[in-house]
C-alpha cells in the first residue's frame, strides 16, 4: 500500500479531500506552505497524523479564505482557519499567526506521503515547532507532540540543535 493511500485509510478521506484541496490552491495560484507535523514528515521518519498545517503567503490569506468557504466547512479561529469535509477525517488548519507567512517564500517541492507539495524549510519547520512548544496556550499533549518532532528533526539534522533555545532541549529526552 502506497503512503497516500494509507493516510487517505487513517483519515477516512473518501472525497478526496487533500487532493482537491491542494489542487485547488495550485489552480488558484496561492503560495502556501506545508508546515507542522506533516513538514517534519518531509525531513524525518513519517508519523501518521489527521493533521495538515499550511501557512498562506499573508497578501493571500482573505482570498484563501473565501475560496475555501465557497467548497469547504471553514471554521475561524484567533490564529488559524480549520478546514473539514463531509466524508473526511482529515483536519487542515492554515495558520493565520502572520510569523508563519515568511516560510512561504523559502517553501520547495518535497514529497508529503506521496505528494509533491511545497513544503516550508526545514529550519523555519524547526522554528514553527519551538514556537508552538513554547505556546503555554496549547493543550499539554499537543506541546509534547511538538517536542517529539523537534527532537526527530535533530536526529535527521543534528546541526540545527543550535536554533533550539535551552529550555526546550533540557525537555528533550
Amino acid at each position: 500500500m502506497q503512503a497516500l493511500q494509507f493516510w487517505k485509510l487513517v483519515t477516512m478521506d473518501k472525497a478526496d479531500f487533500i487532493v482537491e484541496l491542494t489542487d485547488l490552491l495550485r489552480t488558484e495560484g496561492i503560495k502556501y506552505a506545508v508546515i507542522g507535523g506533516q513538514a517534519v514528515n518531509a525531513y524525518a521518519e513519517p508519523l501518521i497524523s489527521l493533521d495538515l498545517d499550511l501557512a498562506v503567503a499573508v497578501e493571500h490569506l482573505e482570498k484563501v479564505e473565501a475560496l475555501l468557504r465557497a467548497r469547504f466547512k471553514v471554521q475561524r479561529f484567533p490564529h488559524s482557519l480549520n478546514i473539514s469535509q463531509v466524508d473526511s477525517k482529515l483536519r487542515v488548519q492554515v495558520q493565520t499567526d502572520p510569523r508563519y507567512s515568511e516560510f512561504v517564500a523559502r517553501a520547495a517541492p518535497r514529497n508529503v506521503l506521496d505528494l509533491t507539495l511545497p513544503v516550508a524549510d526545514v529550519r523555519d519547520v524547526l522554528q514553527g515547532k519551538i514556537w508552538a512548544a513554547q505556546d503555554s496556550e496549547r493543550r499539554p499533549s499537543k506541546r509534547q507532540k511538538d517536542l517529539a518532532d523537534i527532537a526527530r528533526l535533530l536526529e535527521a539534522y543534528p546541526e540545527l540543535r543550535a536554533m533550539v533555545p535551552d529550555d526546550i532541549l533540557s525537555r528533550l529526552v
